[in-house]
């Protein structure tokens, strides 16, 4: 999946522990498989994704074509990961996007996958800055499968995944005032890992380093930033990103 946002760290599956929906937070059936709802109404589209989740062990419960629909859909099943298309009827701007700030805002814990033809930045930074278990990919990425449902279980696990165009774009939009130019070539490297989810054995995987490196080299980036050191994955990536944003 373009400049490797295939996110390659080890897994065992698409079936993961859950918690109900509620205060009880208990955990369920971990062997259980991770359920789905996909909003998209690009018919053709939505079919397409619904049989490459099920072929890989997911569970789709159910298809939206609207956002509409698809807030009905989380009320009734309380899935584990909502995938949706930003843009949708009625007027193909925002719906996907306000249903999935109202799924947040309402079920914190469940996984958001947002889908988009286009780099849209601010409607990306939006979603992300609400929450960990958050994704932004362009449609062009589900090409490759295997990418793309290795990116949907990173999701799921806790991740957050940024498409590295939204990253490019990200830093084009600064190029005239680079907060970046502090930064070796390997320190970029390492930042562009960072901001597509991976953790420090992943980017040393990815890199051929050891992990030790690796955080030696994370390290100098949070500093050159003048950003917090941090051992949480998704702390990390917002935190770059929302640097990125702001300059």
């Amino acid at each position: 999946m373009g400049c490797e946002v295939g996110l390659r760290d080890s897994f065992s599956g698409p079936s993961f522990a859950r918690r109900l929906p509620g205060a009880d937070n208990r955990v369920v059936d971990a062997s259980a498989p991770t359920r789905v709802v996909l909003a998209e109404d690009d018919v053709l589209l939505r079919e397409g994704l619904a049989s490459l989740l099920e072929r890989s062990a997911f569970d789709v419960v159910g298809q939206a074509g609207d956002g509409r629909e698809l807030l009905e859909l989380v009320e009734e099943h309380h899935p584990d990961l909502a995938i949706i298309d930003i843009r949708m009827p009625p007027t193909s701007t925002t719906e996907g996007l306000d249903a999935a700030r109202q799924i947040r805002e309402e079920h914190p814990e469940m996984a958001i996958l947002v889908l988009s033809a286009h780099v849209e930045v601010e409607h990306a930074m939006d979603l992300l800055a609400n929450g960990r278990r958050s994704g932004y990919l362009l449609k062009t990425r589900i090409t490759d499968v295997d990418e793309f449902v290795e990116t949907v279980e990173r999701i799921v696990r806790g991740g957050s995944v940024v498409d590295p165009a939204l990253v490019q774009e990200l830093v084009a939009a600064r190029r005239a005032e680079d907060p970046l130019e502090v930064l070796s070539p390997r320190e970029r490297e390492v930042l562009s890992l960072m901001a597509e989810g991976r953790s420090n054995a992943g980017i040393g995987r990815q890199l051929w380093v050891t992990e030790g490196t690796v955080e030696k080299h994370v390290r100098s980036i949070l500093g050159k930033l003048r950003l917090p050191e941090s051992t949480d994955d998704h702390r990390r990536v917002l935190a770059v990103i929302t640097y990125l944003e702001t300059r």
